[in-house]
This record gives structure tokens, C-alpha cells and sequence, in this order.
């Protein structure tokens, strides 16, 4: 919806009747980004530029796999891969993981993740903090639309919240983050796929929008005269428009911009989904990097498809640990070379653990009981491993992290207080952002 074209049936006054149809959209609600532009005009605290990136491990990876390796436990609990030691002393993680090893002074691996309900695939618990079982109607926002709703846009012309997932076979795993009862005007910009080469004039002069803004106006002049909470339509238009014609969020998302040598260190990683999961897309990484840089608050892409009831050490080995281990040391890394650490949260998680137990297809199956995660950035103290499992790895028996402290820890980062700030559901009812949950004490 936000090609703007030329076409060789013109109107009388040069503009064409796709033109017509796709400004007429615009005025006329049908165009998601000023609905997510109208949220940022209720913005909240706009002086800072703090953010997060997320990355959801779709399908949810091996915990005991990664950072927390049982060579203790029977072989059928134990698996194929070895622990090798990191840059903090007494820290181990996978020895397919090296690069992340490296900088483990950088990271803070969670081993004790609980809070999944149940053993379905969701991407929600990742993206909002809340079991989904008992939500309220519509559902809880994910942390992308609390963020636009409460702190609206950093930078003029870049999104509060941008989801980097292109839609999958499995819808969850395709999700940037839902904005629940927020409703769409929360919801996440998406320049994935086609819509990467809409953000862009395509050759059309300033001239010619000046004169689709005149055609607006006049599709709008009807709406004000009828219906007066339509006032502020004029100034979300103009900064719809000033998304085309300023150019930051494409320039965002051009690599070809990029120092070669910090792409080479990114890698490629493949950008077709796997399965009916997400891609394995190293250069999302850097793309997240360069949009909180422009000034996005909260960026999400996808990673993968973690659930390897069959050959899981396989694909882990060969598939999918390698690109992560890439994209994402290297993100992190980037992110200190530029000063960006203190000020960006990132957290690479998924949706539960996997079972102890390796079943007939050398696969874990599902195991809500506990699982992992991976927090960098943000000012936090890293350099430490948060959270104990047993000597199976398939109960938490230190230091229980709850989704919900994780989020609470973001909230905090980003200069919200989760228990002070509140957004009102469908039923006008004000919600905390956390429940009862309190940011993680040991990374403050």
C-alpha cells in the first residue's frame, strides 16, 4: 500500500486512478501505517532512544543442548555434543557454538527459564510475557505494541516497532509480536518481502506526492465535517508521507550501505524460511542493528525452525547453530564497537525447553517444564549464567526465571516502570504491563 507509481491512465489533474485508490486508502483507513502512526501521537516519554531486539527461536531449541549441557547424566539424557569453555571462567556452553563462547563476558545465558503453559508452539509467551491460557479479550500486546503505545517514535519517519518476520507455514512462527487489544494501530511495520520496495518513491517527484497530499486533503475535507475525533488525520497523513519522502527506513534496511567488512562478519545465513518455520537469515541481524540505530525502540525477526523431534543433533550442528552463532556474536559485538551496549537490549529465546530425554528419532520432543535464553546489552551485568536445572536438565531448581521477569527487565531498560505504567484493554480497564513480576535483580 505504499507504492506510489506512475501509471499511463491519468486523471485530468495527472494523477492516476491507482494513485487515486492507493492515497484514497490512506485517507481512508486502510493503510496500517497511519493507523500505527496515530498511536505515536499518544506518545509517552520521547527524549531517549533505548531499545530492544528480540529474536524468537521458532519452534523452541534444545536448552540443554546450548548453554546448559549435561555431561553427567545418562547417555540418552547426555547427547552427542561437548561443553567448551568460554571467555568467563566456570562458564561452558556447546562447542558448536563458538563464536558466542567468545564473548561471554558480553552475554548472560539463562538456563532456568519456566512460564509456558502448555507444550503448543506459540510465539506469544516470547513476545507479551504472558501465559495465553486466561488472557484478557483480544489478547495481551506484545512488548513491540506497548512500547509504540506508550513511547510512540524516537526518530520522525522510522516506526516504533518493526517485526523483520516474513509470514510462515505455521502462523505463530511467523509473528513479529501481536498488538492484542491495542488493536491494529499498535501493531508492527513489516518491511518484509514486497513491501521492502514500497518504502521508496520509485522515481516520482516530490512534486507528484505535493499533488496526491492535495487529493487527500480532499478525500479527507468530508470526514472532518462528519465525524470531529477525525481532526488529527492531517498530521498522521503528513507523516505517513514523510516516511516516503525522508527515506530513513529504507536507507535502514539498504545493506548495500554497509561497511562490506561488517557484512562478511555478519554472514548471509539463507534467507528462505525452513520448513514451515522462519528463515535463518544472518543479515536480519544486522538489519535489526541498523534500524534501532535509525531509531526504531523495539525490532523482532524470527530464527529458524527449532523443533527437532527428529535429528536434533544433527540439524543443530549443521543447520542452524552455525548462522546463529554468527549473526548473533556478531550483533552483539557490533553493537559495543559502536556504543550501542549500554542503550540496547537484545534477548534470543524460545518458547519452551526440550525433553530430557532423546526419543527413537534422536529428537527432543516438547518440555514447558523449563528452557533457555540468551540476554546481551542493555547496561546489564553480563558475563554471568542466571538459573540451575536439575542434573537432567528437566526442572528448575535455582534461581526460577519467569517470561515475565525477562520482560520486566526490558521494560525497565527501556526507561518504563512495568508496575506504574498501564494501558487500558477493551473494556477501558487499565493493565500493569508484568503482573506481579519484578525486574531480574542480578543483571541491575
Amino acid at each position: 500500500m505504499l507504492t506510489i507509481r506512475g501509471d499511463k491512465y491519468r486523471l485530468c489533474d495527472g494523477v492516476t486512478r491507482r494513485d487515486m485508490l492507493r492515497i484514497g486508502a490512506l485517507g481512508m483507513g486502510g493503510l496500517s501505517l497511519v493507523d500505527l502512526l496515530r498511536a505515536e501521537s499518544q506518545a509517552g516519554n520521547r527524549n531517549s532512544h533505548k531499545a530492544v531486539i528480540m529474536i524468537y527461536m521458532a519452534g523452541a531449541p534444545p536448552h540443554q543442548d546450548m548453554y546448559d549441557l549435561k555431561m553427567d547424566a545418562p547417555s540418552e539424557i547426555r547427547g552427542e555434543f561437548k561443553p567448551v569453555k568460554t571467555n568467563v571462567p566456570g562458564i561452558e556452553i556447546c562447542e558448536h557454538l563458538p563464536r558466542l563462547a567468545r564473548i561471554m563476558d558480553k552475554l548472560v545465558p539463562l538456563r532456568s527459564v519456566v512460564g509456558s503453559p502448555n507444550g503448543g508452539h506459540d510465539s506469544y509467551i516470547c513476545y507479551t510475557g504472558h501465559p495465553k491460557p486466561n488472557s484478557p479479550a483480544g489478547g495481551w500486546p506484545s512488548l513491540g505494541s506497548i512500547v509504540s503505545k506508550l513511547q510512540g517514535s524516537a526518530v520522525p519517519g522510522i516506526p516504533p516497532f518493526i517485526g523483520m518476520a516474513p509470514d510462515a507455514g505455521h502462523p505463530p512462527y511467523g509473528s513479529p509480536g501481536l498488538p492484542g487489544f491495542l488493536g491494529a494501530s499498535s501493531a508492527a511495520f513489516r518491511p518484509t518481502g514486497e513491501s521492502k520496495d514500497n518504502m521508496t518513491l520509485n522515481g516520482v517527484t516530490l512534486d507528484r506526492v505535493n499533488d496526491r497530499k492535495s487529493l487527500l486533503r480532499g478525500l479527507d475535507r468530508f470526514r472532518r465535517d462528519t465525524d470531529a475525533t477525525m481532526s488529527g488525520i492531517d498530521a498522521l497523513n503528513e507523516q505517513a508521507l514523510g516516511i516516503l519522502t525522508s527515506g530513513r527506513l529504507a536507507d535502514a534496511l539498504d545493506l548495500s550501505k554497509e561497511d562490506p567488512k561488517v557484512r562478511e562478519r555478519y554472514g548471509k545465513g539463507n534467507p528462505k524460511n525452513y520448513g514451515d518455520g522462519a528463515p535463518r537469515n544472518c543479515e536480519h541481524f544486522l538489519m535489526a542493528r541498523r534500524l534501532v540505530e535509525a531509531g526504531a525502540r523495539i525490532v523482532t525477526l524470527n530464527f529458524g525452525r527449532w523443533d527437532f523431534h527428529n535429528n536434533n543433533f544433527s540439524e543443530c550442528k549443521n543447520t542452524h547453530f552455525p548462522m546463529f552463532d554468527q549473526g548473533l556474536s556478531a550483533l552483539v559485538e557490533d553493537l559495543h564497537v559502536r556504543g550501542m551496549a549500554d542503550d540496547v537490549s537484545v534477548v534470543a529465546w524460545g518458547e519452551f525447553g526440550r525433553t530430557p530425554k532423546i526419543n527413537k528419532k534422536a529428537g527432543r520432543d516438547h518440555w514447558p517444564n523449563v528452557g533457555g535464553g540468551l540476554l546481551a546489552g542493555g547496561g546489564m551485568k553480563t558475563g554471568q549464567v542466571i538459573g540451575a536445572t536439575d542434573r537432567l536438565g528437566g526442572e528448575a531448581v535455582q534461581r526460577p526465571v519467569h517470561f515475565g521477569e525477562v520482560h520486566a527487565t526490558l521494560y525497565r531498560n527501556l526507561g518504563i516502570n512495568p508496575h506504574r505504567a498501564s494501558i487500558q484493554d477493551l473494556s477501558g480497564r487499565p493493565q500493569y504491563l508484568v503482573d506481579h513480576h519484578e525486574p531480574m535483580r542480578e543483571l541491575v
